[in-house]
């Protein structure tokens, strides 16, 4: 899209956009830090648009697209944060989209798959059953350290503590049922 203001050319870029996909729904995630000015327009038939400016000079970001087939308007949600603007996207029939755009051929460059999000098709029924109630959260990018750099050598040291299972005899009760117990040869 080219405007023109008095002279001068203002052009609207495209943010980078990552999508991943369900069975029944569509995530969409727009990467534009301190979006402003948002505004967003879902059509059931499946057109998807999107502007908003950032930065110092208010900079235009705009993306108009075609998705695959139709989507549920109503029960679609969005999500704001500092970074990005989600999407949750409900698809109008639960079935797998073999694209996200209803055109084929080679996707725009600023589309791409969302990889943190992202589950094959046979894999979507083991990847809810191993869900544990904290969504699409992955606790290791966290970066806490781990087992990885655990040296248990090291560890162990000559830190003067000694391990008392190889010193102690083993013993066993007596076969007279005195309820003492003797060393075992």
């Amino acid at each position: 899209m080219l405007m023109f203001f008095w002279g001068s050319i203002s052009v609207s870029r495209h943010p980078l956009v990552k999508w991943a996909q369900r069975a029944d729904k569509l995530f969409v995630t727009v990467e534009l830090p301190d979006a402003k000015n948002v505004k967003l327009n879902l059509d059931p038939e499946g057109k998807f648009f999107f502007s908003a400016t950032t930065g110092v000079g208010n900079v235009p970001y705009e993306i108009e697209i075609d998705l695959y087939d139709k989507v549920v308007v109503d029960e679609s949600k969005v999500s704001f944060t500092s970074r990005h603007i989600c999407y949750l996207v409900k698809k109008a029939e639960s079935k797998w989209w073999s694209r996200l755009l209803k055109h084929g051929g080679k996707p725009p460059v600023f589309l791409r798959v969302d990889w943190d999000k992202w589950v094959d098709e046979d894999e979507q029924d083991e990847k809810s059953a191993r869900d544990t109630g904290f969504g699409d959260f992955d606790f290791s990018k966290l970066n806490m350290g781990g087992a990885g750099d655990f040296d248990a050598e090291a560890a162990e040291g000559d830190g003067g503590y000694e391990s008392d299972t190889d010193d102690e005899e083993e013993t066993e009760e007596t076969a007279t049922g005195s309820g003492e117990s003797v060393p075992k040869d």
